[in-house]
């Protein structure tokens, strides 16, 4: 049986026969070992046999972590923690969260619908923010001449240290033409470009800053001043499902009664599914304790989303609230009873602005790109 001891100066070996005598060291320079070195080399002769029968590394096993646990500091773990219990794999979110933050995070959001229902309202609503400040508004012989055109505003959101670079795509001029038969090709034509240039990008030799400006999300606002999707709406939505998420919103819910409401979104679904339109599908919770859970299982139920939007702060009840004042009473924006704009807003920001960036890049990118590859195999070798 032999035993080895490795010192920072010494290595030696001690061997040990069938009777139990020990031999002498073979190395020249144990002579050297002063009695300190000596009673560790003893030390380890009696704690080896423990150290030989205790269990394998890939059978020992931590503790999970509580809330209790002395890792924990304010929510976070302390990686300079001398516990003996952990490891320090539980750190590694904390990492991942650093660098992502270091970063920050990018998202670009197409709104399309009719003039008039509010699409800068909302969005400006839903970022806190002011994203047409030098925007005028074309007069009625302007408006007659005016083709669909594509404008992007960007503005760079700051929360507790948390960067977004947020990009709003609009459509101006979509459905205000006599003849919409083709006025979906802009957009159609932007989201194809965006997708080509990232495509190009990646295949590239310069890899490290690529600039995502594929759109991730386009809400897609429907009119409450009619009976169900126009054919101009089915044609947008049919052209882009499988190019963007589509995610439809039905403006103006203070025009509707709450029974009206119901009516018109019912139908609104009834008449996406005859047409065969995908739209964005909200997942479903990995775990029952999840604690988004219940916002996710509101969120499937609002859809479409009947939203309100205002930039208009009023008082009532002695709190100030954003808010649509009308002879008849007041409609609040942030108002669950009122409207969706608070399901719509946890479902684009709070829960998963993260699975619309996921859905982006990993299905509709992906079957672009195939596509890509299908007309032309010889183009690269990916």
């Amino acid at each position: 049986m032999v035993y080895r001891l490795r010192t920072s100066t010494f290595k030696f070996s001690l061997m040990l026969d069938d009777s139990g005598m020990e031999s002498l060291p073979m190395d020249p320079d144990t002579s050297l070992l002063d009695s300190t070195q000596a009673e560790d080399e003893d030390k380890c002769i009696l704690c080896s046999d423990a150290f030989c029968s205790s269990s394998s590394p890939h059978e020992q096993k931590t503790r999970p972590i509580d809330e209790k646990s002395p890792l924990r500091r304010k929510g976070c773990f302390d990686p300079y923690d001398s516990s003996e219990e952990y490891v320090g794999v539980v750190t590694l979110p904390n990492q991942v969260r650093q660098k992502a933050v270091k970063k920050g995070f990018v998202f670009n959001l197409m709104v399309v619908g009719e003039s008039g229902l509010g699409k800068s309202t909302l969005v400006n609503s839903l970022f806190l923010t002011n994203l047409y400040t030098d925007r005028c508004m074309p007069d009625v012989s302007e408006k007659i001449a005016r083709t669909v055109s594509i404008t992007k505003s960007t503005v760079d959101i700051v929360e507790e240290g948390v960067n977004l670079r947020l990009t709003v795509i609009d459509t101006p001029g979509f459905g205000d033409a006599i003849n919409n038969n083709e006025s979906w090709k802009a957009a159609v034509h932007y989201v194809d470009q965006q997708m080509e240039k990232y495509r190009r990008d990646e295949i590239g030799l310069n890899r490290k800053n690529i600039r995502d400006n594929r759109v991730h999300c386009c809400l897609y606002f429907i009119s409450p001043h009619g009976h169900g999707l126009k054919p101009i709406d089915v044609n947008f939505m049919k052209a882009l499902d499988q190019k963007v998420n589509i995610v439809p919103v039905l403006a103006k819910a203070d025009s509707l009664t709450p029974k009206d409401t119901c009516n018109m979104k019912a139908k609104i679904l009834k008449e996406i599914d005859q047409n065969k339109i995908k739209i964005f599908q909200v997942p479903d919770c990995d775990h029952s304790n999840d604690p988004f859970r219940q916002l996710v299982l509101e969120v499937k139920r609002s859809m479409p989303f009947a939203v309100i939007g205002s930039n208009t702060v009023v008082e009532r009840d002695g709190r100030r609230v954003r808010a649509r004042a009308y002879p008849w009473g007041i409609a609040e924006v942030e108002n669950p009873s009122h409207n969706d704009f608070v399901h719509l807003r946890n479902m684009l920001i709070r829960t998963n602005m993260q699975d619309l960036k996921h859905t982006t890049h990993y299905v509709l990118y992906e079957n672009y790109r195939i596509n890509c590859l299908c007309k032309n195999p010889c183009l690269e070798n990916v």
